[in-house]
C-alpha cells in the first residue's frame, strides 16, 4: 500500500493517506513533476503504461510521482526517475504550484506540485510496468500537438505544461 503526504497550501505536512483514497476524496498532497531536456532543448515525454489504473496510454512529462514519508524531494525525484525511466541526471527544483484535476475513473489529482528539471542525452531504459514508450519533442511541436490533440495527454501534464510556459526562460 502506498501513502502520500497530505499538506496544507503552504506545503506543510498535516498527515498521510493511502494514495488511492487521497485521489478519491480528494485531499491536497505533495507531488513532483520532472522535465528532462536533451542538449537540443527537446523534452523527454513518456507514454504511460497501458496497465496503469488511470490515464493509461496517455503522454505526459518525463516522470512524476509522490515523495515518501521521510524522503527528501531530491531523493524522491532521483529514485522515481530511475524506477520509471532507468535514468539518472542532475536535477533541480524550479517552481511549485497547486492544481486540481479529474483524471478519470472517479479520481481527482489535488496536488502541491514541485517541478524539477534536468538535462540528459541518455537513452531511457524504461520500466514496462510504468512506461509504454518515450520520445523527445520540441516545446513548440509539443504545444501545437497538445492544442490539436489534448485527448492524447494526461490532465496534469496539460496543466503543468501550461504552467511551465510561464517559466519558459528557465528551460532555455
Amino acid at each position: 500500500m502506498e501513502f502520500v503526504i497530505l499538506v496544507n497550501e503552504n506545503d506543510q505536512p498535516i498527515g498521510q493517506m493511502e494514495k488511492q483514497a487521497a485521489h478519491v476524496t480528494p485531499h491536497l498532497h505533495r507531488a513532483f513533476s520532472i522535465f528532462i531536456f536533451n542538449s537540443k532543448g527537446e523534452l523527454l515525454l513518456q507514454q504511460r503504461a497501458l496497465s496503469k489504473y488511470h490515464s493509461p496510454g496517455l503522454w505526459t512529462n518525463t516522470c512524476c510521482s509522490h515523495p515518501r514519508a521521510g524522503e527528501t524531494l531530491e531523493e524522491a525525484t532521483s529514485r522515481r526517475l530511475m524506477e520509471e525511466m532507468g535514468m539518472a541526471c542532475p536535477m533541480h527544483e524550479v517552481y511549485t504550484f497547486i492544481y486540481k484535476a479529474p483524471v478519470g475513473e472517479g479520481l481527482i489529482e489535488h496536488e502541491f506540485d514541485h517541478v524539477w528539471i534536468g538535462q540528459s542525452d541518455d537513452i531511457p531504459q524504461i520500466n514496462r510496468d510504468e512506461v509504454e514508450s518515450w520520445k523527445y519533442m520540441s516545446l513548440n511541436d509539443l504545444k501545437n500537438d497538445i492544442e490539436a490533440h489534448p485527448e492524447h495527454y494526461t490532465e496534469w501534464f496539460k496543466i503543468t505544461f501550461e504552467e511551465m510556459t510561464h517559466h519558459a526562460a528557465v528551460f532555455q
